[in-house]
């Protein structure tokens, strides 16, 4: 089966994408325009999660956020800096020039499946972490892999997980990891493995780690899994990797997140995400976002061959 050709419409984003990715300022602006609901619903997602003392330090810039403002306290950083960050991760002519329409793909649909990659979710990830604790040069050396083990490893990841996204054995993983662990206690530095922690935006220059700072002693966090969790948890993750965006986008709204259907379905609207090619976006209602989500759960399920 041939891949469907772009029609007269996708050919115009193919155009508009080139164009913005040459840097002609009134196809970035549309190109922005594409994005900005996309950016307005994961920021409001995303930022939440790590806000943590920053609400009651600061006030929240996000339109929709549920924390209550308090005009005594200045404006938090963090909400336009994650648009901004989103902004250019989405548009960058790099991304922009790869666009290609393919399967008959609009631009809104390729930068909406990047938007709701795991991808983009790490790299804001780690990018709103700072990842700024110093790889010691000993750890370095252990390996060219030891650096990402070590953030890996103070992100809380298992081993299978951490061997799988850097495509290695997870015999080589599990002794690297060992290595790393015996060369900071040897060297009284275990804490460094301790999870990060968050810093006001604008104290970031004052809140570099240093080797020969004192800091409290941890210990290293370990999850011991059973053979066969792991191998459901590896199967689970290779099924998930097969959903479509919008499949992947529901479950994780309704099912990892407890969202309520109505905002679900505000968000789509938003997005002008059709569920289905033969209802609109502004049209879909409660009972067909249920049967969307009972389809995408057994379509899972099926991939996995683990859930009931």
């Amino acid at each position: 089966m041939k891949p469907r050709q772009p029609d007269i419409r996708n050919n115009e984003d193919i155009h508009l994408a080139r164009r913005a990715a040459r840097g002609e300022p009134e196809a970035q602006r549309r190109v922005g325009e594409i994005a900005q609901p996309m950016i307005h619903y994961q920021t409001g997602r995303f930022c939440p999660r790590f806000c943590h003392d920053n609400r009651r330090r600061y006030q929240c810039t996000l339109p929709d956020t549920t924390i209550p403002h308090n005009s005594d306290r200045p404006w938090c950083e963090w909400g336009n800096a994650s648009y901004g960050w989103m902004l250019d991760d989405l548009t960058r002519p790099q991304r922009l020039q790869h666009f290609e329409s393919r399967d008959g793909a609009s631009l809104s649909a390729y930068l909406f499946q990047i938007a709701n990659s795991l991808p983009f979710y790490e790299r804001w990830k780690d990018w709103r972490l700072g990842r700024r604790t110093h790889v010691p040069t000993y750890i370095q050396d252990l390996a060219p892999e030891a650096a990402m083990v070590f953030h890996r490893l103070r992100s809380g990841d298992n081993i299978a997980l951490i061997a799988q996204r850097l495509a290695r054995a997870e015999e080589f993983i599990d002794q690297l990891a060992q290595d790393i662990v015996v060369e900071l206690t040897r060297r009284q530095r275990l804490h460094l493995l301790n999870p990060p922690t968050e810093v006001s935006l604008s104290g970031l220059g004052n809140t570099d780690d240093n080797e020969n700072d004192e800091l409290p002693q941890g210990d290293l966090a370990c999850e011991d899994l059973d053979p066969a969790e792991i191998d459901a948890r590896a199967k689970l993750q290779q099924a998930w990797k097969q959903l479509t965006a919008t499949e992947q986008f529901v479950l994780e709204a309704m099912l990892i997140e407890e969202q309520d259907a109505d905002e679900v379905l505000t968000a789509l609207k938003r997005l002008d995400i059709a569920l289905s090619p033969r209802v609109p976006a502004q049209q879909t209602d409660r009972q067909q976002l249920y049967y969307f989500r009972r389809k995408a759960q057994a379509r899972l399920a099926q991939l996995s061959g683990l859930l009931e």
